[in-house]
């Protein structure tokens, strides 16, 4: 299977956003979002176990985005309220074969991912 992100787009301060990508659909992986602004490397942003639905979120967006996973579509989203322009970054959907960990090198990435571009 090959994740790729999509729902990215320009929005501006103070709005919503919601990305999507397809999910594993085995029991043992995790999904996690991360995300990449220009000039700084890739962080992770929030992760979501296939099979129990547990969450982990970092500082920066705890609060603000969530994590979530359709099992019966294959999907997984991330919500992201209350944009800010720091938030502006490729956002990446990486796939573990096990629980969620922070370790971005731990994750298998695919495609070029999807910009989200806030503006003040």
């Amino acid at each position: 299977v090959q994740l790729q992100a999509s729902g990215g787009g320009l929005v501006q301060a103070g709005d919503s956003l919601s990305l999507s990508c397809v999910g594993p659909g085995r029991t043992n992986h995790a999904v996690g979002w991360f995300r990449q602004a220009p000039g700084k490397q890739r962080e992770f942003v929030a992760g979501i176990t296939w099979n129990w639905g547990t969450t982990v979120y970092a500082d920066s967006v705890k609060g603000r985005c969530t994590i979530s996973r359709d099992k019966a579509k294959r999907m997984v989203y991330l919500q992201m309220n209350s944009l800010q322009p720091e938030d502006k970054a490729v956002y990446y959907c990486g796939l573990r074969n096990g629980e969620i960990t922070l370790k971005i090198s731990e994750y298998c990435f695919w495609g070029q991912g999807t910009q989200v571009t806030v503006s003040s």
